[in-house]
Formats: structure tokens, C-alpha cells, sequence
């Protein structure tokens, strides 16, 4: 009895250990992916030029408010000291709109910045699901979530060369 119990127990962890050995596992890097394909680095590239305006639009209000500063401080000794309050007052408020009207554009580039990530991803999925389901892949793994892994199991040059071929250009709605 004992012995079968043995038998069955030993075979049970053979069969086990095989169907684990059979599966196919890879991994890619999706950051090097996004950064090096050329749909990649073309909303790259839009998204260094949105980041850019935003911070040109800034750097010009700070510097428009610093001149109007000086501008005022300058009058203080000319001007009463009414005028020279509601020049204040007109500053400050002016500032506070533009600091609404800065937080509304990086929240838009934020959302842009989401919307971008987001359908890049939509296609390099379909990409990987394709490529996964005609090598017989069972899991896929992002580099960025690995600690070690053999350099065979990566496919990131295989990925970015079916998306380059696959995928010219991404629209972002």
C-alpha cells in the first residue's frame, strides 16, 4: 500500500514538472519599445513639443509678472499709496488667473500624455497578442518587473520589428 501511495505520489510530481518545463516563457522591455519604435518616437516627440509650449508659456508669464513687479515697486515712492495698492491687487489677480489658466494646460497634457500611452499600448498589445498565440508563447513578462532572466527569453527586437512593420502611425483622439 505504502508503495503505491510512493508510486503515485512520485508520479503525480513527474508529470508535474514536465507540463511546468513545457511552457514558454518571455519577456520584453515596453519602454524601450515605446522610446525606439518609430510611431514611438514620433508621440515622443509630440509630447516633448506640448511639454515644451507649456514651459515656454510659463517662463514668458513669470517673466511678463517679474517686469510688472519692478514696474510697480519702482512707482512706489511716485504714486499714492491707493494707486499703488490696486496696481497690487491687479497684479495678484492677474496671477491667479494665470496660474488657473497653467494648471488647466498641464492637466490637458496630462490627459494627452495618458490618451498617447494609452493607444500606443492598445497596438502594441494587439501586436504581442498576435506574435504570442503563433510561437506558442504562454506568458509574457515587462523587463521593468524582472529581476534576472536568461538574454534568449528576451523578444524586444522581434516586438519592435513587428511593430514597425505593422504599425505606421497612431492617431490620438
Amino acid at each position: 500500500m505504502f508503495r503505491k501511495l510512493l508510486f503515485i505520489i512520485s508520479f503525480f510530481l513527474l508529470v508535474t514538472n514536465n507540463s511546468l518545463a513545457q511552457e514558454k516563457v518571455v519577456f520584453i522591455d515596453i519602454n524601450f519599445i515605446f522610446k525606439n519604435s518609430n510611431v514611438g518616437k514620433e508621440l515622443n516627440e509630440q509630447i516633448r513639443k506640448k511639454d515644451n509650449q507649456i514651459n515656454l508659456e510659463i517662463n514668458k508669464f513669470k517673466n511678463d509678472i517679474e517686469v510688472k513687479k519692478n514696474e510697480i515697486i519702482s512707482q512706489k515712492n511716485v504714486i499714492s499709496v491707493e494707486e499703488y495698492n490696486k496696481k497690487i491687487e491687479n497684479l495678484e489677480t492677474k496671477i491667479k488667473e494665470m496660474n488657473k489658466l497653467i494648471a488647466k494646460k498641464k492637466n490637458e497634457f496630462d490627459k494627452f500624455k495618458i490618451k498617447v500611452e494609452a493607444s500606443f499600448s492598445k497596438e502594441l498589445n494587439s501586436i504581442i497578442e498576435i506574435y504570442s498565440t503563433e510561437n506558442s508563447i504562454d506568458m509574457i513578462f515587462d523587463k521593468s518587473n524582472l529581476l534576472m532572466a536568461r538574454k534568449d527569453l528576451n523578444i524586444t527586437k522581434k516586438i519592435i520589428n513587428l511593430f514597425n512593420e505593422n504599425v505606421k502611425e497612431i492617431n490620438i483622439k
